[in-house]
């Protein structure tokens, strides 16, 4: 009796066995292949890349200065307001000019009688009355009075103040009446359209600036608009003791928004890549000094290390270790091995 109740449970647990293995190779419930560790990939892309330098700096006008009269006397007249935009050559003030006005007819009366001394003495040289002499005596008499009364002429013309060129006038530092002379402030004058953006850049970029770079920033008054320009002057001398070098962009301003003095906050591009692959940036994992990302193949993850090089809002750009269309793993990737099995669900950056 003993001997049958042990064939029972050894036949029991022969089918216990036998079922199991069944379980193991696929049947219901079975593990088969394992199940994928869930990630999220999206797609390595080919994008247009920037490299820029970011530096400060401030807007500055191509021309500025403070006009000052080149004759003295008093200040007769003001001819245009503050602020007025103006050509060049347009008169800006009037100096009193009576006494040059008489001094340019006494010279004139001077040069009059020069020239007809002249002509009497080459008449007499015709008629053997007069020397060589004489007339070169006389025609240097001519020439000296007519310089005398075109310096003069000069003189009466400059009391009209003109603008050297178009631009803008600021501040007045006179009032009718004043006496100005050489040295005294008349106003502010200074262009408008283009102006320039002058920023310094350190000078381990030295080798990385040239003419002709394009230059965009913003300003505090716009912050919204991104003004742009091109590169026309890079300063071959290294400023102490910030060892940087100085940087300008002529920059359109047909909307006159851009006033001198303004700060702006500027993106110097020294490199413009096409083709460049990126990738999101939360594809990225540093580890140990390095970076790697995680790549999607055939079902399986692998950790790759990369060099990384310009970062834009949201993705960075992968020189080495990535090619464009690769899928690269942005959730879950604190859960992964190498070599493991995954399920990817494909998400747009």
């Amino acid at each position: 009796m003993r001997s049958i109740r042990l064939c029972l449970m050894a036949a029991a647990a022969l089918a216990a066995c036998s079922s199991a293995e069944s379980n193991s190779d696929g049947g219901p419930g079975g593990g088969g292949q394992p199940l994928g560790m869930p990630v999220e990939v999206a797609l390595a892309r080919q994008d247009t890349v920037v490299d820029a330098i970011v530096a400060t700096g401030q807007i500055e006008a191509v021309q500025s200065i403070e006009l000052r009269p080149e004759v003295d006397g008093r200040l007769e007249q003001i001819l245009i307001r503050e602020g007025a935009e103006v050509v060049r050559g347009t008169p800006l003030f009037k100096i009193d000019d009576a006494e040059l006005r008489a001094q340019v007819a006494r010279l004139e009366a001077e040069h009059d009688l020069t020239l007809q001394a002249l002509a009497r003495t080459r008449g007499l040289l015709e008629q053997n009355a007069s020397s060589e002499a004489d007339l070169e005596l006389a025609e240097a008499n001519a020439r000296s009075s007519q310089a005398q009364l075109e310096l003069q002429q000069v003189r009466l013309d400059r009391t009209l103040v003109r603008a050297p060129f178009s631009g803008v006038v600021g501040a007045r530092f006179v009032s009718l009446g004043d006496y100005v002379t050489s040295s005294t402030r008349l106003v502010t004058l200074q262009t408008v359209d283009p102006q320039r953006a002058s920023f310094q850049i350190p000078e381990r970029y030295a080798q990385r600036l040239h003419v002709g770079q394009e230059v965009s920033f913003r300003v505090a008054a716009f912050p919204e608009v991104e003004f742009t320009g091109v590169v026309d002057f890079v300063d071959p001398v290294v400023a102490l003791p910030a060892r940087t070098i100085t940087v300008k962009a002529e920059v359109p301003n047909p909307s006159r928004d851009l006033k001198a003095g303004m700060f702006i906050e500027a993106r110097l591009a020294t490199d413009v890549r096409p083709d460049a692959v990126v990738v999101p940036e939360d594809a990225v994992l540093p580890l140990a000094g390095a970076n790697f990302v995680w790549v999607v193949s055939e079902g399986t993850a692998s950790r790759r290390q990369v060099e990384l090089g310009v970062r834009i809002p949201g993705l960075v750009e992968v020189l080495t270790g990535i090619q464009a269309g690769e899928q690269v793993v942005v959730g879950g990737i604190e859960r992964l091995s190498e070599g493991a099995p995954v399920m990817a669900t494909a998400v747009e950056r």
